[in-house]
């Protein structure tokens, strides 16, 4: 659900990194935020929970082009993955233009992936938004720890639909701006389809 700024010329679009706790996603934004020119972005905010903390910025990444003469800003949240935290994952899902689900590909992390992709589509359908058409974009990540699961596996069960995914060490910054910019393209093509 972009927001328009005719004053600024800009298309504000919401992207969310949803998935379990501790799978990574702070690390992500942690990363690009570090990277990001900072003449094009925002604060970092975090809002700290007892045992993770939700982050969130605004950029303009001038690389992407422009919407019709708009620019095109994004802002990037994390959820807590906690499943106590249900209350404030549905709420950051509200107004979502695309996902990015980082999955933890440790072995004794999937049922917690498979728990959180199914709460993340539950939330999706309350805000009357349909899981399929959503933007959606899978990062599987933690890819350089011992007992991970081979990709096939992770496809079979998180990825039936084989959405466009990445293999990362977001420590490292391995896989985070591909899933970054995967993400961004396949949102702006909604946008130029609605335009």
């Amino acid at each position: 659900m972009s927001f328009i700024n005719y004053a600024a010329r800009e298309i504000n679009c919401k992207l969310v990194y949803y998935g379990p706790g501790l799978c990574g996603k702070t690390t992500n934004l942690q990363f690009i935020y570090k990277k990001v020119d900072p003449a094009t972005k925002g604060k970092l905010i975090s809002l700290a929970t007892e045992t993770e903390r939700t982050l969130f910025f605004d950029f303009l990444p001038l690389e992407l082009g422009t919407v019709r003469g708009f620019k095109t800003r994004f802002h990037l949240y994390t959820v807590p993955g906690q499943i106590f935290y249900e209350a404030s994952r549905k709420l950051i899902l509200k107004g979502v233009d695309g996902v990015v689900f980082v999955a933890d590909s440790q072995l004794e992390r999937m049922e917690a992936n498979i728990q959180s992709i199914e709460d993340m589509n539950i939330h999706l359908k309350e805000q009357g938004i349909d899981p399929v058409k959503i933007a959606l974009v899978m990062q599987y990540n933690k890819r350089d720890l011992p007992n991970i699961v081979p990709i096939d596996e992770l496809q079979k069960a998180l990825n039936p639909r084989n959405l466009e995914w990445f293999e990362a060490v977001a420590p490292d910054g391995i896989g985070v701006f591909e899933t970054l910019k995967a993400i961004a393209k396949i949102v702006l093509q909604e946008l130029q389809k609605k335009t």
